[in-house]
């Protein structure tokens, strides 16, 4: 089916009751309460759910059992040239922008100590002292392959459209990083709006700003849900035991749920 390109600054000017039409129906849902570690949900993910689709999110560069990366043709990085030999999942909300609702990681924790008996904060105490933290940091629906340097650059940078005008800064690769924002290829634009959204919904502390929230409800109806993403969906739900509505929404009125 060929899709229609709405211009993005159109669509930005359509009222907000608009979005509240589309959303409000879909009952407020709970996201992760099965899985609390990161590394354990790392090996579900590439043993029950990638593991006939080694594809990275951004450049849709392949990878074997192994984590053997064949890069796209004409891939480039301005830096992190090592890890452009490593997969890393990354959390497309990344781990920052929802860790800091979380006091462990703003302030600390008084079990937050290390072996020099020095305070520490951020990513390391929440991990340790709360659960909530855990549960969204290992949350399969937020986590995708990537190239390493991609996600090193990418950084924990809103994702934006950032015009015409700004080139790739992966060559071949049409991922672009400007001025502490980035914006993904067209390929995984429909993925991370419905990444963005699910998190919303299933975690209530957490919250996009108003123009991304805006910016993710356009890039979901812009670009539908593929096979593929349907098919992730599915088997993410029946091991973490819950649903993204907003893919299953989309792979619905596609015919592919």
């Amino acid at each position: 089916m060929k899709k229609t390109a709405i211009p993005l600054f159109s669509l930005l000017m359509l009222s907000l009751s608009t979005s509240v039409c589309l959303y409000d129906a879909v009952a407020f849902g709970k996201g992760n309460t099965r899985y609390d570690s990161f590394s354990q949900v790392k090996k579900l993910l590439e043993r029950q759910v990638y593991y006939d689709h080694r594809t990275t999110v951004y450049c849709g560069a392949f990878f074997d059992e192994h984590k053997n990366i064949e890069l796209p043709e004409g891939f480039e990085t301005p830096k992190h040239k090592k890890r452009t030999q490593k997969i890393e999942w990354e959390h497309l909300v990344p781990a920052e922008n929802f860790g800091r609702i979380f006091p462990e990681w703003r302030e600390g924790n008084a079990q937050c100590i290390d072996n020099r008996g020095q305070s520490f904060k951020g990513r390391k105490c929440a991990e340790k002292t709360n659960q909530e933290y855990r549960l969204m940091h290992a949350d399969m629906y937020n986590l995708y392959p990537a190239i390493g340097a991609v996600n090193a650059l990418r950084s924990n940078y809103d994702l934006v459209p950032l015009g015409r005008n700004i080139p790739s800064t992966f060559g071949s690769c049409a991922m672009k990083i400007d001025d502490r924002k980035a914006e993904p290829p067209d390929r995984a634009k429909g993925v991370a709006a419905r990444t963005h959204l699910y998190m919303e919904y299933a975690y209530p502390k957490f919250h996009l700003s108003r123009q991304q929230k805006r910016i993710m409800e356009i890039w979901d109806q812009q670009f539908p849900a593929d096979q593929w993403e349907c098919t992730r969906a599915r088997r993410i739900e029946r091991l973490q035991g819950n649903e993204n509505p907003f893919v299953k929404k989309s792979c619905q009125q596609a015919g592919m749920w």
